[in-house]
């Protein structure tokens, strides 16, 4: 019984290790927000500043997965492109070693966990604030307490087991002095890793048994699990990709061939290189504490493996485009930005659902496209394959704004800011408008198929050109729409949309008036006039479905309510 109690005891600080380790990154990336995102946009313009943006996030965020998960994210999303995202890796690498290094400081030497409790007193105001900043800190401080909490109950439960005793015995059937020895380390240290998909979890383990003195169980096993660790890391960027783009997928596969060839070449010199780590803290650090010997390992590994690689990361781009080569993709039928599976941040996912919707505007402009087109076509063949293309599009506008919706509400369920809710709101009506825009051009291309079953009267010459000229002035209003939907729309952007509108409403009642004219002076039949007008008056609701999703961008109110007082309407 005592045993089984230990062993619960010694996962579940491990759970509480990870729990705390989550917990303190997503607080951070919460309260960095749009700061943490502009950092890794902004500064990823050359392979140096991309590895010095990896480093210092990975740091504050104290974790390289989230890091690598996140340039995955940017990179299905279109904000980061394949070069970029590899130097930003190599740092996040460099990174996750300063959790081995707190841990090496203060992790088994001070009693932290007596430190933990009174700080649990300082985040929990904070926690419950009503204030998305204060909370974020809170649960920063949260995290940072049960991090360490777990590390002392993970000592605690392993002394109890003798764990120690039980590695030994373990030990004692493998050889020693065999280089054999030390890549079985490697490939445990891997899948440890897979399996808890955290590297700094099973490096505190390492630490924790490397400072228990184990027989068989020196400086150079220690090392080896933690290059090991390396390769398993690797394990959640790729399980991030499996549902995203070919560039994101390209992205995982260099951070993997990254890590992986570190191992290699470090094996290669292995023995020399723990011999100069050895060396170094020894002499240059004057000795100290053991455990920094594999923090520096640790280090060194991945500062001499980004060293050794950051020279060619054109080259591991080309290698990583040939083994996945872009693969032709029926556009009509996939997402292109938002992952069907795992997903990201809350706030990344949201940059992903923005670029999608500019993706359904494009389809929608383009669907739109093909009116004009329908228009003018005499054969009968020709002119029912384009339409049946455009009820493919229908059929997909519709499947977009149900996939998008419900990708928003699965971000939604996370903890978001005031500003990221607020967005999420103009998105989902964003996507409610795109959608309408694209029945309102189904029901143009069914007017068309109307009028050429059940009118023998050909559209006369005047009404073809009004109606492309409408036509015309609708394309540039869902032109307009594109510039502004991934932006703030600002007053100008409104003025623009705006005036575009006034002229075809001004015009669909030109139009109109026209009709009753022509039609009471006998140019044509009262039935080609109905069909005339249907496709004029569709035109214009298409228009005020697209200044629909302008306004979103301002949260302003649908057909023109609330528009500047400036505004002549």
């Amino acid at each position: 019984m005592e045993l089984i109690i230990n062993i619960f005891s010694l996962i579940g600080s491990l759970a509480l290790f990870l729990f705390g380790m989550k917990t303190m990154s997503e607080g951070l990336e919460k309260f960095a927000g749009d700061r943490l995102r502009s950092i890794l946009a902004a500064m990823t313009k050359n392979r140096v500043t991309g590895v010095m943006t990896g480093i210092l996030i990975t740091a504050l965020i104290q974790s390289s997965s989230a890091t690598t998960v996140m340039v995955v994210s940017f990179v299905n999303a279109g904000l980061m492109t394949l070069t970029q995202s590899i130097g930003v890796i190599m740092g996040a690498n460099i990174g996750t070693t300063v959790t081995a290094w707190i841990i090496s400081a203060v992790g088994f030497k001070v009693n932290i966990a007596a430190f933990s409790i009174p700080l649990l007193a300082i985040g929990m105001p904070l926690i419950f604030s009503g204030k998305g900043n204060r909370k974020s800190i809170g649960e920063f401080i949260f995290g940072f307490s049960f991090l360490f909490m777990g590390l002392s109950f993970l000592q605690e439960a392993a002394t109890a087991m003798d764990i120690g005793g039980m590695v030994a015995g373990l030990l004692a059937h493998v050889p020693q002095d065999s280089f054999f020895t030390i890549i079985l380390f490697v490939i445990v240290g891997a899948v440890v890793t897979m399996i808890v998909q955290a590297s700094a979890a099973t490096m505190a383990i390492t630490l924790m048994l490397f400072g228990m003195n184990i027989p068989g169980f020196g400086f150079e096993q220690a090392a080896a699990l933690a290059m090991g660790q390396n390769i398993g890391t690797t394990i959640t960027a790729f399980m991030a990709s499996l549902t995203a783009n070919t560039q994101a997928r390209r992205a995982a596969l260099a951070h993997m061939f990254f890590n992986v060839f570190g191992v290699v070449a470090f094996l290669i010199v292995f023995y020399p290189a723990c011999h100069a780590v050895s060396w170094f803290v020894e002499s240059v650090m004057g000795g100290g504490n053991d455990l920094f010997k594999l923090s520096a390992f640790h280090t060194a590994f991945n500062i001499i493996n980004t060293l050794l690689l950051i020279g060619f990361v054109k080259q591991i781009e080309k290698l990583v485009c040939k083994i996945l080569p872009m693969k032709a993709q029926d556009e009509d039928y996939r997402l292109k930005f938002i992952s069907g599976g795992l997903l990201s941040t809350a706030e990344l996912s949201i940059m992903e659902a923005q670029k999608e919707i500019h993706s359904f505007a494009e389809r929608c402009r383009r669907m739109f496209g093909f009116v004009p087109e329908l228009l003018q076509i005499q054969d009968e063949e020709k002119f029912n394959k384009l339409f049946s293309r455009i009820e493919k599009y229908e059929n997909i506008t519709d499947s977009m704004e149900m996939e998008i919706a419900s990708y928003l509400s699965k971000v939604s369920k996370g903890r978001l800011s005031d500003a990221s809710k607020s967005q999420i709101q103009k998105m989902l009506r964003q996507i409610t408008e795109l959608e309408s825009i694209g029945d309102s051009v189904y029901n143009l291309g069914r007017t068309l198929n109307r009028h050429r079953m059940h009118c023998q009267e050909a559209f006369t010459a005047d009404q073809n050109q009004h109606m492309l000229t409408m036509m015309q002035l609708v394309d540039g209003a869902l032109a307009e729409m594109l510039k502004q939907i991934d932006l703030p729309t600002t007053k100008k952007g409104i003025m623009t949309s705006f005036n575009i509108e006034h002229e075809i409403n001004n015009y669909r009642t030109q139009l109109k008036n026209q009709n009753l004219q022509d039609v009471n002076s006998g140019r044509y039949d009262y039935q080609l006039g109905v069909f005339y007008v249907d496709f004029i008056s569709e035109c214009e609701k298409l228009g005020d479905y697209v200044m629909n999703v302008v306004q979103a961008g301002k949260k302003r109110n649908n057909d023109f309510e609330e528009m500047p007082n400036d505004v002549p309407f």
